[in-house]
């Protein structure tokens, strides 16, 4: 059933299937589609879990903005349809611009990302030179003018030649996309480049292209595939930017393998991926480059208790565990470990309002001398994290 929600202060069009199945999958469409891109995919999927499709805003029967802050506001309005459905976990599959959308989720909340599929899209697609040409023509000529252009793109001369109906489907999909939200989207990918984020995520990851991409081509896929640092690459022979459409069964095959293969994730694993996420690579390495056979049982330990039990559960989220323990460390007078956790919180989403507020109500049920204290740690805190730039 196709329903609608206020996402970020729009309208946001999606069909969410739940038969309270123990995986689900989020489909993220590409640009100038809507979620019937994936119909044929979702099909297949549907007896064997739950799935959520949605049209990205200005897009399909979403509703489009009057401003939109690049590629954070698609990833933004994802995080809030999650958030709305309760989707505490979930495989992401994401095609082209919503594979961008994917990479962004997954590097900023490993702990939701089961696994990560990503179809036919790359940490940096095409140039300013060539984004800005195309929002020119769509301002000149409109979505119909380029329509033809863009259907060689998305799909191989075989599925021109002889789907002709559904090409023409298709064609017929991209010119009723809204000109403005289309526009949006080509700013949002021109602006983004996110070699740095990708080389973060540390979710087992499928990279899938056809090998007659000619938007993101087979060769740029593999440069994305030897940034992440857990991805492996499938290429569908004769496949072009859409594979959900012109090679569905294909897709569908790869997607099920790879979702219901045994997790080759250890639970030492996942501690280390939430680890470093909350304390950030650097603080996680130096740590790393400390142990001795002497604390080696010890920190093993505590990442895949702490790390990987606790913390990497869904039932809350980084900001609030986060809050939790700065309260049970200022109580506890472990002010080394609270410095720590207050520096995390350049990770977890807790704000300096956050953190005020903690430490006041820790007067109140731990006592003014033991906030007190964590007052002038965190001080001290965010002046060096001001000094750097913070």
């Amino acid at each position: 059933m196709a329903n609608f929600l206020n996402i970020n202060g729009l309208n946001i069009h999606y069909k969410w299937i739940n038969h309270q199945k123990e995986t689900t999958f989020v489909f993220i469409n590409s640009l100038g589609t809507d979620f019937r891109i994936w119909d044929k995919v979702v099909e297949g999927l549907v007896d064997v879990a739950n799935v959520l499709c949605y049209d990205k805003r200005g897009h399909g029967l979403s509703q489009t903005a009057a401003m939109t802050h690049g590629m954070q506001s698609y990833y933004e309005d994802l995080v809030g349809l999650l958030d709305t459905l309760e989707i505490q976990q979930c495989i992401l599959v994401g095609l082209s611009v919503g594979g961008r959308v994917a990479m962004l989720f997954a590097e900023r909340h490993p702990e939701r990302v089961q696994k990560l599929i990503l179809c036919d899209t790359a940490h940096k697609i095409g140039t300013s030179t060539s984004w800005n040409q195309r929002i020119e023509q769509v301002n000149t000529v409109g979505l119909a003018g380029i329509s033809d252009a863009v259907m060689e793109k998305w799909f191989p001369e075989s599925f021109r030649n002889t789907q002709v109906s559904e090409l023409i489907g298709y064609r017929t999909m991209l010119e009723r996309c809204c000109p403005k939200g289309y526009i949006h989207c080509c700013e949002a990918i021109r602006d983004a480049d996110l070699t740095e984020n990708v080389q973060k995520i540390q979710a087992e990851t499928l990279c899938v292209v056809g090998t007659e991409d000619l938007s993101t081509t087979p060769e740029l896929v593999k440069s994305l595939v030897a940034l992440m640092p857990h991805a492996s690459l499938e290429e569908i022979e004769g496949s072009g930017h859409i594979p959900c459409v012109d090679a569905p069964e294909k897709l569908l095959s790869l997607i099920y393998t790879f979702a219901f293969a045994p997790s080759t994730e250890s639970l030492y694993e996942l501690g280390m991926k939430t680890r470093r996420a909350v304390l950030g690579n650097a603080h996680v390495d130096r740590a790393e480059a400390n142990k001795s056979g002497f604390d080696t049982d010890f920190q093993s330990y505590i990442t895949q208790s702490a790390w990987g039990l606790v913390w990497s559960r869904p039932e809350l989220s980084k900001r609030e565990r986060s809050l939790i323990t700065i309260a049970i460390l200022a109580s506890l007078g472990h002010e080394e470990e609270l410095a720590m956790h207050i520096r995390a919180t350049q990770n977890t989403g807790a704000s300096v309002s956050d953190v005020k507020e903690v430490l006041l109500h820790l007067g109140i049920y731990a006592g003014v001398p033991c906030s007190n204290s964590a007052y002038k740690i965190a001080k001290k805190v965010y002046q060096e994290l001001e000094k750097k730039g913070f």
